[in-house]
This record gives C-alpha cells, sequence and structure tokens, in this order.
C-alpha cells in the first residue's frame, strides 16, 4: 500500500505517543520507524513484518481517533474499565455525561478516551486531521459544540468550535494563507487544552476555564482555507479540477509547499475583504500581480470566495466583541486600520502585547486593506488583531510550534475576557 508523507508522519507521531519509538517524525519509513511498527505489531498480536501493511494499518486507525467504544460487561466497574484502559475515571465520566461513578448498564456502550492527547503538534496538519481532531475531541468532550460554517470552493467545511455559554462573544480564525497552516493547530491545541483544564476543574496561566465559560464565548474557526492548506501539504493532486490553472497561476511549478497563499482559485483571502478593497487591488500591479496567483491577488470582487464570505456571515451571525486573525509571521499584532478603531483597541492590544512579547504595531502598504481584521474594524468599530505568529520564512517549520503556542495561550485566554 502506498502512503502519503503526511499519513506516514500521522503514524509516526501516533507510535511516539504509544511508546514505540519511531525516531524523527520525517514522513520516511526509516529502520527506526520499521522497529517502532515491529514492536507495535508483537504487543498487539500481528504477524511482525516491520511494514506497514494492512493489518497494522487497520490496527493503528483505532488509536488515531484517541477513543473507542466499548460494552459494558455484568462485572464491571468504572475502575476496572479505567484500569483496563490505562485511563482515568473522570476521561470515562467526562465522555459520558450520561452515566455516574455508581449507575453504570450491562449492555451499555460508552465511550473509553485512551491516555493521550488528540491534537498532535509534530506534523503537517491537514484538512483530514483537522477533521479527525475534531471528531475526536467532540467525543472526549462532549461539552464543546462543532459547528460547518461554510463551504470551501472545493466543498471542504468550514469547521468552527463553540467553547462557552457567556454574554461576551469573540472570534478567533486561522490559515487565511495556506503555507500559514501552523495557526491551525496552535487554535486546536487551545481548543484541546481549555477543554481538558475545564473538565477537570483546572486553571491555566491563572485563568480558570469554568469562569471563562460562563462570562464569555470562543468561537474558533481553526482552518480558513482548507483547499489552499491541502495543496500546500499535500501538493497538486491530478484530479483537481484547476490543475492546468493552477500550475499556470504558479508560473509553470507544480511544487506548491513553499509559496503558495491563495486559495484554491488564487485568491489571496485575507485580500478579498470589503475594507479599502479597491486600494488592495489598484497595489497588484505594484507587486507585478495580473491575475490569480500564490497570493496577493484581491479577487473580482469584495467576497468573492466562498471562504470570505462564509467567514464574513459567520461574523455577522455572531456580532463579537473582539476578534483574532492568526497569521505567520514576525511575532507582530496588528491593531489599526484607517483610525477606525475604537480607543480601547490599542490598550488592549499593548496587553496583548506584554502577555505574548509581540510588538505591537499597524500595518503599511498593500498589508493595511482589505484583510479580515480591516474588514471587521470597519464594519464594527470595535477591537479586531492580526496577530503574526513566529519569526522566520513560511511555511515556518512545525518545530517552532511550542514556542508559538507558549507565546500564544495567554493571549487566547486574555481576549476572551478583557
Amino acid at each position: 500500500m502506498n502512503y502519503s508523507t503526511t499519513e506516514i508522519k500521522q503514524l509516526q507521531s501516533l507510535l511516539k505517543k504509544l511508546s514505540f519509538n519511531p525516531g524523527p517524525i520525517d514522513g520516511v519509513l526509516g529502520s527506526q520507524t520499521q522497529t517502532a511498527l515491529e514492536q507495535f505489531q508483537i504487543a498487539n498480536n500481528l504477524t511482525p513484518s516491520k511494514e506497514l501493511d494492512s493489518q497494522t494499518y487497520e490496527a493503528l486507525q483505532k488509536y488515531l481517533l484517541g477513543y473507542q467504544e466499548y460494552e459494558i460487561k455484568q462485572d464491571d466497574t468504572l475502575s476496572k474499565i479505567a484500569k483496563n484502559f490505562n485511563t482515568t475515571i473522570n476521561s470515562i465520566l467526562t465522555a459520558n455525561p450520561n452515566i455516574s461513578l455508581n449507575n453504570i448498564k450491562e449492555g451499555e456502550i460508552i465511550t473509553i478516551p485512551y491516555n493521550f492527547d488528540i491534537v498532535d503538534t509534530n506534523i503537517d496538519y491537514t484538512y483530514d486531521i483537522l477533521e479527525k481532531d475534531l471528531t475526536a475531541l467532540k467525543k472526549r468532550y462532549p461539552f464543546i459544540e462543532v459547528s460547518t460554517s461554510g463551504k470551501s470552493v472545493l466543498d471542504k467545511n468550514l469547521y468552527s468550535v463553540k467553547l462557552g455559554n457567556g454574554p461576551n462573544k469573540v472570534f478567533y480564525n486561522g490559515s487565511h494563507h495556506a503555507i500559514e497552516w501552523i495557526t491551525t493547530p496552535l487554535l486546536m491545541k487551545f481548543i484541546e487544552n481549555f477543554s481538558k483544564a475545564y473538565s477537570k476543574n483546572k486553571t491555566i496561566k491563572g485563568y480558570n476555564p469554568k469562569d471563562i465559560w460562563d462570562q464569555s464565548t470562543i468561537y474558533i474557526m481553526p482552518m480558513v482555507n482548507p483547499d489552499g492548506v491541502d495543496l500546500v501539504l499535500n501538493g497538486l493532486q491530478e484530479d483537481n479540477p484547476y490543475y492546468d490553472d493552477l500550475i499556470k497561476w504558479n508560473n509553470g511549478s507544480t511544487d506548491f509547499s513553499k509559496n503558495w497563499s491563495a486559495n484554491i482559485r488564487g485568491v489571496d483571502l485575507n485580500h478579498n475583504y470589503d475594507a479599502s478593497w479597491e486600494l488592495s487591488k489598484e497595489a497588484e500591479s505594484l507587486y507585478g500581480i495580473d491575475g490569480p496567483g500564490p497570493t496577493r491577488y484581491s479577487g473580482e470582487y469584495p467576497e468573492s470566495e466562498p471562504e470570505s464570505k462564509a467567514v464574513v456571515e459567520f461574523t455577522r451571525s455572531l456580532d463579537p466583541r473582539l476578534v483574532l486573525a492568526y497569521h505567520s509571521q514576525g511575532e507582530v499584532i496588528y491593531w489599526n486600520y484607517m483610525n477606525m478603531a475604537p480607543p480601547e483597541a490599542k490598550d488592549i492590544g499593548k496587553s496583548f502585547s506584554e502577555v505574548s512579547g509581540y510588538l505591537l504595531d499597524e500595518p503599511t502598504g498593500i498589508t493595511s486593506y482589505s484583510g479580515y481584521k480591516d474588514w471587521f474594524i470597519k464594519e464594527y468599530k470595535r477591537p479586531g488583531y492580526t496577530v503574526e505568529v513566529g519569526k522566520g520564512v513560511n511555511p515556518l517549520p512545525i518545530s517552532q510550534f511550542d514556542k508559538i503556542y507558549n507565546d500564544n495561550e495567554e493571549l487566547l485566554l486574555l481576549a476572551s475576557v478583557i
């Protein structure tokens, strides 16, 4: 069987979580990964072939979701079940709100979460992985709400996650730009860590998720541009309806992994909002842009793309007090648009700068126009921010993830209550 590099990386990461050391997470079935596969096969009573054969692949799949369904037997107790599956009673109760410690029934099907985190932060984070992780998080933490808030050009779902039930609504989004896909696992890891702390009644950096839950509602769209992200990470597939156009728009190259920011129609989604869109259009010629391509093309008209239109409609449905649009790179927070931001916006931005270590700044040139936060500030006269994570050349290596997450976790918490 043939597996993609992203699939192999995902399985290598899983083997590592299961305590079978695959060596570097590099997408290559090298000797260390083969040894880890053999150890997994022996532990699971499979033929020890060192190969990623169909039986081994199927056996690994059940662990990828991070949980399994279990039918309660006559003499079972939650303590016994938790011990047999190397998990905790609290995890089982959280995943199954319809049962209690002393009230389980023979024949009932329950969800057993495995004793490891769901969201991987050491792999290429594709749309398929996003879908798998959202399914797993919803199973493990049924109090979160997962919805579809629109569709991409290629009919992929634009998922949104709701945390909390409070009156103060905020909205965070990531991966407007395809090569900035590292912002998706950032938001997904935040969802997981917030949900875990909420379920265990623990604080994060001094913030109590239960208090936030009652005070605010956090809406998160982790991947605005799934078609573009998959183009960057999985490459151009022959059945793509824009196959020939994409190669033409990419200056004849079939390598989209290092330069492609746009959606699958070659439109830069963060230049497709109705906020000085005409100025963005005029500036295209200064950057040598004359049509669809990897970056900066603003589209035929504002919200010409289903992704940007869906984000606008979702925002209008929420009427949030504050928004964060996550991008990479630069370790900078942009806060203003045409001096339309309210007086409090700069002070809030200073607080974000203090907790993240990022510079607070105002954009210049073509980056000043037609972005999501620009549209939000223009439309609502409320605080909106573009947060540029990490430093270097896009796409940032996943090795930067831990620092990026540590820099932004408190910002994400603070934004929900400030």
